[in-house]
């Protein structure tokens, strides 16, 4: 049973139909990456499973339960955690408020000091910044915190939206050796990334999407290395 599965989504704005009925999976333990081009539907895929949006019809399955009905906090509960395009993070709030904020649904306090200490030695940055206000940092250290807060929730999959929109290349290489620790720590990784070259460099697996359907799935290895993909994602 995959850890996350995705059947027949379809999910409109008013008239219009975002997601067409697509179906996929995520296996625990797999970073699985989400490529296409602005408008197909990525963004809108991401929240719809995370609780932010409520799909027409179809299924999310997350563990094998339907979760297309259940409130985006629950779904955090449940070990699911969502990094927003554009970060998002609170910007009157100092980094450890923030981080803070990410553990709201939980209420042991020793596990999570001991997780915001982990946080901290992943994002040394962050440790260094813990009372600055969070709208200060640069725009690499707020995806950083975007991401520590996610973690803060300790979840076992964790959906990442556009991790590199607007980065240097320097602070891309960085956000995306992030994602590959988080991973090899044990975590399940969604990635929507217009970034399509990065993305396919990391991944295990990979879905195309193209105005709100599936068009092609793969190793990613595999799509890193076809045609069709190379012209018209890669701009090669």
């Amino acid at each position: 049973m995959a850890l996350l599965e995705i059947k027949d989504l379809t999910v409109s704005y008013g008239m219009i139909a975002a997601l067409k009925g697509i179906s996929f999976e995520v296996e625990k333990g797999e970073i699985v990456a989400l490529i296409g081009a602005n408008g197909a539907g990525k963004t809108t895929t991401l929240h719809t499973i995370s609780g932010l949006l409520k799909p027409k019809s179809g299924q999310i399955l997350y563990k094998g339960n339907d979760i297309s009905k259940v409130p985006g906090h629950k779904i955090v509960q449940m070990g699911m955690a969502h990094v927003p395009e554009g970060r998002r993070v609170f910007p009157d709030m100092t980094v450890a408020q923030n981080l803070s904020m990410g553990a709201y649904t939980r209420r042991n306090k020793k596990e999570i000091a001991d997780n915001l200490a982990n946080v901290y030695e992943q994002f040394p940055r962050l440790c260094e910044r813990q009372n600055q206000l969070a709208g200060t940092l640069s725009g690499g250290e707020q995806q950083m915190l975007a991401m520590g807060r996610a973690l803060m929730s300790q979840p076992e999959i964790i959906l990442m939206d556009e991790p590199s929109m607007g980065l240097s290349p320097l602070l891309v290489n960085e956000i995306f050796s992030i994602i590959e620790k988080v991973h090899q720590n044990g975590v399940t990784v969604l990635l929507v990334e217009q970034n399509a070259k990065k993305a396919l460099s990391i991944a295990d697996r990979a879905y195309v999407l193209e105005t709100g359907n599936v068009i092609m799935e793969g190793k990613a290895s595999d799509l890193l290395n076809d045609e069709k993909i190379h012209k018209a994602y890669l701009g090669e």
